[in-house]
């Protein structure tokens, strides 16, 4: 039997937002968009944490929304970042991104005000009743300070349209027992943990490192699906450095941005209180993308 929100399996990229002179490049989200679709994602994910959410307004988040849902036009699935740490706003943002035409909303836990589990789950309660669209519960505790606990993932998936889990807190045990108790679809959140996971019963990735390697990611997937585990071993192992130094050399989304800077792909701009790499660090990301073949030891100052 199918789990709910099963058609959002397979690769999800959190798309960046990309600046120049401070203001969203909507020119270069467009192309972004279009490099995504070609590579053949499944599902595009903006204004989450990758694409600034947390310093864009309240007007760009949603023009943000608008932008990619028009550029995208049905091609493929899009999966709006609607999260907040306050119910009424996030209420609110999900209603926008249903109402743009957005295909689910990914929501993360509310941050730094701490609710309790009860609190959570009213919280996600609160919002799916407002709206029709599926909704994707985002569990970042590193991120929000408050781990959403698996007993509440499991109140949480009786409701409808609460379809899916982006898993970050690491624990495979966590994991585990969201996919045994639960129907939910269970997509991974952290690159490096991709492989893992889908041997569990996972059923896919909301990808950073996907920004600039859909195409490995989804052969990973691919070969999963197909049976072919040492392949899909070699592919991890293969991803691994990227996704290491793409989340570990500093807070995301500063070295994918650099990453796409590098590579042409994006300008690399950052708004505060995100800072460029240091120059120590991006010698190392430089070091990491020329071993993976996308970058040319010649371009190294």
């Amino acid at each position: 039997m199918a789990r709910k929100g099963s058609e959002f399996a397979g690769l999800s990229v959190a798309i960046v937002t990309p600046f120049k002179n401070s203001q969203i490049d909507f020119e270069l989200l467009k192309e972004q968009i279009d490099f995504q679709i070609e590579a053949g994602t499944h599902c595009l994910v903006p204004v989450g944490t990758t694409g600034e959410s947390p310093t864009l307004s309240h007007a760009e988040h949603e023009r943000v929304i608008s932008a990619v849902i028009e550029h995208n036009a049905g091609r493929v699935k899009v999966m709006a970042g609607t999260g907040s740490n306050s119910t009424a706003e996030a209420i609110r943002l999900t209603k926008w991104a249903a109402k743009a035409g957005a295909d689910a909303a990914l929501m993360v836990a509310p941050y730094y005000n701490k609710p309790t589990q009860e609190g959570l789950f009213l919280h996600y309660k609160a919002v799916a009743e407002e709206v029709d669209i599926p909704i994707c519960v985002y569990n970042i505790p590193g991120r929000t300070a408050r781990n959403i606990e698996p007993e509440t993932m499991c109140r949480l998936a009786e409701i409808p349209n609460i379809t899916m889990v982006k898993e970050a807190t690491g624990s495979m045990d966590q994991a585990s027992q969201i996919l045994a108790t639960t129907d939910l679809t269970v997509l991974s959140g952290d690159d490096s943990m991709t492989l893992p996971l889908l041997s569990i019963g996972g059923e896919g990735v909301v990808s950073v490192v996907g920004n600039i390697v859909p195409q490995d990611m989804l052969a990973l997937l691919a070969a999963f699906d197909r049976g072919e585990l040492a392949l899909a071993q070699k592919l991890h192992h293969k991803l691994f450095p990227l996704c290491r130094d793409l989340l570990g050399l500093a807070t995301n989304p500063i070295p994918i941005k650099a990453a796409m800077a590098e590579l042409g792909r994006d300008s690399g701009e950052l708004r505060l209180p995100m800072s460029p790499l240091g120059d120590a660090q991006r010698a190392s990301l430089r070091k990491t993308l020329q071993g993976y073949g996308l970058l040319a030891t010649a371009s190294v100052d």
